[in-house]
């Protein structure tokens, strides 16, 4: 494990044969079930006074580590989730920092009216704003390592994308997003970039660590519906469109 000095828990794998109904060709997992994809490292802390301060305010730092591939004819990826609502009413958000490598974050509201490639790269900090689920994908060569916030207070929900046959594109390793045929109707991929967040104390070059210790910085995270407008502004398009659908 690398850019963490602090104490590391074994980390939870996410193999191939947990990738279950989300895959473009289903059948690779057959092929080679125990392969690892992708390692968790959650709840993770450099001392425990940091670590009791997010607890006290239900708030987990965690990392993950992607390393490079394809699962068959699409880039390795995560499985993909959604979050519930809060009491009220808003979906719990997620800010991601790109520690090393390239991500991109395929973002998608329930009905698939809204889908959204994000493009960050190391020093990078994406916001998921409320409503919007998500899989991270590694299109690059090298490992992607990421680190997250993120409330304790829900449990994330794959059902939705396992049932769909995966997110409403596949981003496939010749570059290509081809649609998933299991969404009825879906909306043509929009390409936009991470935007710094000053409620949020976020911006490029800033670990998300260093965000350990400040409540005003990390309330987002438990209380989106205090910040309409931050979310509104979290991403902007991207200067360069170069993903094509088909």
């Amino acid at each position: 494990m690398v850019h963490w000095e602090g104490p590391l828990p074994e980390p939870h794998i996410r193999t191939l044969a947990d990738m279950d109904g989300v895959l473009a060709a289903p059948e690779i997992r057959a092929e080679d079930p125990d392969r690892p994809l992708y390692f968790m490292y959650r709840d993770l802390a450099l001392n425990e006074e940091d670590h009791s301060w997010l607890s006290a305010r239900s708030l987990r730092y965690d990392m993950t580590v992607i390393p490079p591939g394809v699962i068959g004819p699409e880039f390795v990826k995560t499985k993909g989730h959604y979050h519930p609502a809060n009491q009220a009413g808003i979906g719990y958000p997620e800010v991601y920092e790109v520690v090393e490598g390239t991500a991109h974050f395929l973002l998608q509201r329930r009905d698939a009216l809204d889908v959204v490639l994000v493009k960050a790269g190391a020093g990078e900090v994406a916001v998921i704003p409320p409503g919007f689920g998500h899989v991270t994908i590694n299109p690059g060569n090298a490992d992607l390592v990421l680190a997250n916030l993120v409330s304790t207070a829900f449990s994330s929900d794959y059902a939705p994308y396992a049932a769909m046959g995966g997110a409403a594109y596949y981003e496939m390793a010749d570059g290509r997003l081809v649609r998933n045929p299991g969404y009825q109707t879906a909306a043509q991929v929009r390409t936009a970039v991470p935007r710094p967040v000053p409620a949020f104390c976020t911006a490029a070059g800033t670990p998300i660590y260093r965000l350990v210790g400040k409540e005003s910085c990390l309330r987002f995270l438990n209380r989106p519906e205090e910040y309409p407008e931050a979310f509104a502004g979290c991403m902007g398009d991207a200067a360069e469109r170069d993903v094509t659908s088909s």
